[in-house]
């Protein structure tokens, strides 16, 4: 594609004017302008070949290995929370939830368990592998809400029974959230206008698959992220930008206040 940049924001500014219904689907790169790492890619989480114990990071945040060895898991789920912890929401998280004022409806449906969607104010927000800040008793009925574990012994105990609380996400191996899944899927079959993919990498189905859809349907597809993906030749526009800089450039050419990063 021999156009600029700003050309590409531009045709995607005047398919978002068109447009009623939007979905954004995203990844942790939408994350990474608020100080938190990627997962895969450089400088990512799972750069790593294998932990301190001698796995892989997938399997030490597997369900499988949470329900024999919860200190190991523990220990990598705390990490990412102090990645997490005090990140605040930045341009390309405000300029989604902006955009709900503007748009009959706008969903988010995302892989990531920071919470920074829901903080920037957008309302309609699938968190496909739940919010690590929801802790739950894996033997009593106890819920809470845990923002930051410092000081908590590891793995962390009800406080009512002294079982072993785990976050409200999905680790690896485990299936994803049935009620979340068919809300999606409800809202997508009623149909958008236009499907933006935002800093992921495009690695799983329940991703990639979607934007395949709207794509095969003829509903414009954008995806926002700095390297390429198996996405990249499929969507109609491709922005290679980090997601603050594309989304408060979009918002720019919308002709709304910029979002400040």
């Amino acid at each position: 594609m021999d156009t600029t940049v700003d050309t590409v924001i531009e045709e995607i500014a005047c398919q978002l004017r068109q447009a009623r219904r939007a979905l954004f689907i995203t990844g942790a790169g939408i994350s990474a302008d608020s100080g938190l790492p990627t997962y895969r890619g450089v400088g990512g989480l799972y750069d790593r070949e294998l932990t301190a114990e001698g796995i892989r990071i997938e399997e030490a945040l597997s369900g499988e290995l949470f329900a024999v060895w919860p200190e190991i898991t523990w220990k990598y789920l705390i990490e990412i929370e102090k990645n997490c912890r005090g990140a605040q929401p930045n341009a390309a998280h405000r300029a989604i939830a902006r955009l709900e004022d503007h748009l009959e409806r706008v969903m988010v449906f995302t892989q990531n368990v920071d919470g920074l969607h829901r903080a920037a104010g957008s309302k309609d927000v699938v968190e496909i592998h739940g919010n690590l800040q929801e802790l739950t008793c894996t033997v009593c009925a106890h819920r809470e809400t845990a923002g930051d574990l410092t000081g908590r012994e590891i793995p962390p105990r009800c406080p009512a029974c002294r079982g072993i609380l785990r976050p409200n996400v999905v680790l690896f191996g485990e299936a994803l959230p049935n009620d979340e899944m068919e809300r999606f899927i409800a809202a997508f079959q009623e149909g958008f206008d236009i499907v933006f993919s935002i800093g992921t990498s495009s690695v799983f189905p329940y991703i990639v698959e979607p934007m395949i859809v709207a794509a095969n349907q003829g509903i414009p597809t954008v995806e926002i992220n700095p390297a390429r993906t198996q996405l990249s030749d499929i969507v109609d526009f491709y922005v290679p930008l980090g997601a603050a800089d594309a989304m408060s450039r979009l918002l720019e050419a919308l002709g709304l206040d910029a979002v400040d990063s």
